[in-house]
């Protein structure tokens, strides 16, 4: 694995029904639900490192923190832009940032953690899990 801090990637999002509070249960409201923004900052993260793992390696996201603090409506658009802060061993450390395209308003912002994985083993340990029925 060749990860260094500085990488750095930015995705977008235009702000549909399935994104909104009132879609994801989070909420009453028809405006950019905070789960989604956090889906938004996760998939920046992963475009951050795109190309840079080792064959047979992903990562999996273990811890985030976020202010969501402006409100966007369907139709708005958003981009997220991460940047790899730190890399101690398996562990890769992003600060992201959400900004309105029309504003250039920051609409949320965080922290993220995730951690490399085998994929493969990762895949086989969680086939091997017990899910409870109901």
């Amino acid at each position: 694995m060749t990860v260094e801090p500085g990488r750095s990637a930015r995705v977008s999002l235009t702000v549909a029904d399935a994104d909104t509070a009132i879609a994801m249960g989070s909420g009453s409201v028809p405006a950019l639900a905070t789960p989604r923004v956090l889906a938004l900052m996760e998939s920046a993260a992963v475009a951050a490192i795109a190309g840079a793992l080792d064959p047979g390696q992903t990562t999996v996201g273990v811890s985030a923190e976020l202010t969501h603090s402006a409100a966007t409506p369907i139709g708005g658009q958003v981009d997220a832009e991460a940047k790899l802060t730190a890399v101690d061993g398996r562990q890769l450390d992003f600060v992201i940032t959400v900004v309105d395209r029309a504003t250039g308003s920051t609409v949320a912002e965080g922290r993220h953690r995730r951690i490399v994985v085998d994929y493969e083993r990762f895949v086989q340990r969680l086939a091997a899990t017990p899910t409870a029925r109901t």
